[in-house]
């Protein structure tokens, strides 16, 4: 069974495209922000990466509730100096939440998580009864 991932998007950031011209150039960058995330299984559990740079450590919030993992970060929004007269302004961190159904293999007990050069990780171990079992023999009487 895979991880299964959620947004908290009502509308596609299509949507805002279509609505929001950017005059200058391209598009305005204003679509609701969810990280992406890359997602791995190997034989002794899963490996979730989320990419999230320009984030400090404290302030993400990480949480399991029911077989459900979800990670919060929000930022302060700061003031704009109305002299600045910005053609194009992009950089831009916003808050974001993203929630992670976990599969049953899952053990919820020994997940580790790391936040290290922009990338959240996480390692979501497999229960014991989840891992492959080794070859046997099986002797005739």
């Amino acid at each position: 069974m895979s991880i299964v991932k959620r947004n908290n998007l009502v509308f596609p950031a299509l949507m805002n495209e279509i609505f929001k011209p950017d005059w200058f150039g391209g598009l305005e960058n204003v679509s609701n922000h969810v990280p992406p995330v890359n997602i791995k299984e190997n034989e002794t559990g899963f490996e979730l990466e989320l990419s999230v740079p320009g984030r400090l450590k404290e302030d993400f919030k990480i949480e399991i509730n029911k077989e459900v993992l979800t990670v919060t970060n929000e930022l302060k929004t700061e003031a704009v100096n109305k002299e600045d007269k910005y053609t194009r302004r992009e950089f831009a961190l916003k808050s974001f939440t993203r929630a992670f159904t976990l599969p049953n293999s899952v053990d919820t007990e020994h997940i580790k998580a790391d936040y290290q050069n922009g990338v959240l990780s996480f390692v979501l171990p497999k229960k014991e009864e989840a891992l492959p079992k080794p070859k046997r023999f099986i002797e005739l009487s």
